[in-house]
């Protein structure tokens, strides 16, 4: 139950299977095994040894692999940050994560070294550098499932990024629990376009050597150019996030929409709504899930399985309860907090960095909002901290987004609150109109009226150019919500003589 233990026998059952392809670099598993048994050398030669943390600015770049499975053969922990980190950010995770090495990018380096970084830096492309084939190869160390494997840091859409401590363990279920839930086998092409510093695409390579399959791992995620590049690697399984899905149906309809021979994607927190128009148009399946860096796939259904709008059920060897305020479970039907637990030694995160372990099999918060049907389904509300609370109802923004999204106008929503002349919140959407459109604020707030109920019929709208977003596609809520109201946001109480019914954007 560790991740040398995962490439070991992947090498040993799928020896010259094509495993992974990122760039212009094509390794089978048998080359894998021996990339990351000589990558432990080499870093052991350039001074690091078990138990050191090396932080790694690198984007979907081939070096980062060999780090990640380097430092897991040596008993190293790597941690990936997000490429995007600068100046206090960046300083917040080098200071938590306290790494002696870094490897990075040219200019990325350099932002580390000025943000307070004072280890040994290794800039990728140059000489002297950690590499596999260039030292001789290590057998792999006694790593024990519990042992931490790598800190991620959470997106931090909702508050502080904290590091997160993700055992060896952890991966080796991830890649079991995701391949059984999407049906993965041998004769699988998985595609990521999702940045290698965060979960979902970092436990991308245990889905594939679970099973035999092989991974392409992508450059950045490109609405206009997404199925151009599915097609190029022949995948047969994407991984999308939700706040994807809606880019890709606003794209103009074309020749490449099915030149591809996907069928499934893995798309957490997909508005239901969208589920069957993106089945009709690309052909694809989504399959919903609940996971997050700090759990495993808790939630989750099979492509058969699937409904849009539910999450899906609890996946063996996990439990789940919905909670209210006071911790106490509450009936099927009613809204509450998702607690979750693990059966399975160390298939959940050890903590975050700083704080002490929790008990293995203790329930975990998620401070997500959520509903347990009576079929055995969960249907996702919201995250706590984005719900609005609005006249003595507490809203969704996942719902008034949804509705949103659902007139023929707009591409993208994201719904928030902000502050009102009374003591509760005001619901605030900042909409991007589809390409080629025009968009009347006043017929929007009409269409809202039909598809909600009154008290979370939105105040406040504006169109903006794009939503503020993560580098994995989640929408910065906190940065909405800070810009609030401007000069440009549609009051739909304030009257037309104020802002004027053809308030518009294109």
């Amino acid at each position: 139950m560790t991740v040398p233990g995962l490439v070991e026998t992947a090498a040993e059952r799928f020896g010259d299977r094509v495993f992974v392809r990122v760039g212009d670099t094509t390794r089978t598993y048998a080359q894998t095994r021996a990339a990351a048994a000589t990558m432990a050398g080499s870093l052991a030669a350039h001074g690091c040894r078990p138990g050191d943390r090396i932080a790694a600015l690198l984007s979907n770049r081939i070096e980062l692999v060999d780090l990640f499975l380097g430092c897991a053969w040596l008993g190293a922990t790597v941690v990936p940050l997000n490429t995007a980190l600068r100046g206090g950010s960046l300083r917040q995770a080098l200071d938590a994560a306290r790494p002696r090495f870094l490897y990075a990018e040219p200019e990325l380096g350099e932002a580390a070294v000025a943000s307070g970084h004072h280890g040994v830096v290794w800039v990728a492309g140059g000489e002297d550098v950690p590499r596999p084939g260039t030292s001789a190869a290590l057998p792999p160390a006694p790593v024990r499932p519990q042992d931490t494997a790598a800190v991620l840091f959470t997106s931090g859409t909702t508050g502080r990024s904290r590091g997160v401590r993700c055992p060896q363990a952890q991966f080796v279920w991830w890649g079991r629990n995701v391949a059984s839930a999407l049906r993965l086998s041998s004769d699988d092409v998985l595609f990521t376009c999702l940045p290698l510093f965060h979960t979902n695409a970092l436990n991308t390579l245990a889905h594939a050597m679970t099973v035999g399959a092989s991974c392409v791992v992508g450059g950045r995620f490109s609405a206009s150019r997404h199925w151009a590049q599915v097609s190029e690697a022949r995948a047969t399984t994407t991984y999308l996030l939700g706040a994807m899905v809606p880019m890709l149906l606003a794209q103009p309809p074309g020749p490449q929409d099915r030149a591809h021979r996907a069928t499934r994607s893995l798309a957490p927190a997909t508005p239901g709504a969208l589920w069957e128009p993106f089945r009709e148009r690309f052909g694809v399946t989504l399959v919903d899930g609940f996971g997050s860096t700090e759990t495993n796939l808790v939630i989750g259904a099979t492509p058969e399985e699937s409904r849009p709008g539910r999450i899906g059920t609890v996946r063996p060897g996990f439990s789940a309860r919905v909670v209210d305020a006071a911790l106490d479970s509450v009936p099927d039907g009613t809204p509450g907090e998702l607690l979750v637990r693990s059966d399975r030694p160390y298939a959940f995160s050890t903590g975050y960095l700083g704080d002490p372990e929790p008990e293995p099999d203790s329930w975990r918060r998620t401070g997500d909002r959520v509903v347990r049907e009576p079929d055995g389904r969960f249907r996702f509300l919201d995250r706590i901290k984005d719900v609005i609370r609005r006249r003595g109802e507490n809203i969704s923004s996942y719902e008034v987004e949804s509705a949103v999204r659902a007139h023929p106008a707009v591409a993208e929503a994201a719904a928030f609150p902000v502050a009102s002349e009374l003591a509760e919140d005001e619901v605030m959407v900042a909409v991007v109109v589809r390409p080629g459109r025009v968009l009347d604020l006043a017929d929007l707030t009409r269409h809202c009226a039909r598809e909600l109920p009154e008290f979370a019929v939105p105040r406040y709208i504006e169109a903006v150019p794009a939503l503020p977003l993560t580098e994995t596609g989640k929408v910065r809520k906190a940065v909405l919500r800070e810009r609030g109201v401007t000069g440009g946001t549609w009051d739909r109480t304030a009257g037309p003589e104020a802002t004027g019914t053809a308030a518009r954007r294109s």
